[in-house]
């Protein structure tokens, strides 16, 4: 998982690097709570209905994601996690943030997690 700050990269500059990788980009939109940042994430990698909106469902559903990234024969996949000043405050920003690692290790080249610090 690589971090950058917005005040260096801008989300257009990294959407390029993604698309010039050969590589689909998806979004997180920022947000201010552990609950509204897991539901976000839930949201946008479209996680089954039965996500339970909590750090081990995160987990569980981030291992999902990616073995249908490897299953799909699509481009492999970068995140672009936007994550708001109010957040990397919070406790489990360091415990997301080693889910997302973990998922990537789990996935190989598949799936790939930028933070970028706003």
């Amino acid at each position: 998982m690589k971090i950058y700050s917005a005040e260096t990269w801008a989300m257009d500059e990294l959407h390029g690097q993604v698309t010039d990788a050969g590589r689909r980009s998806l979004v997180v939109p920022a947000a201010d709570t552990k609950r509204a940042v897991l539901e976000t994430f839930g949201e946008v990698l479209a996680f089954p209905e039965h996500y339970g909106v909590n750090l081990d469902a995160l987990n569980d559903s981030l291992h999902d994601f990616a073995d249908s990234i490897a299953d799909s024969g699509k481009a492999p996949v970068t995140v672009l996690w936007e994550v708001a000043g109010a957040f990397r405050g919070n406790s489990s920003f360091g415990i997301i943030c080693e889910i997302l690692q973990d998922a990537e290790s789990y996935a190989g080249n598949d799936l790939a997690v930028v933070a970028v610090l706003l």
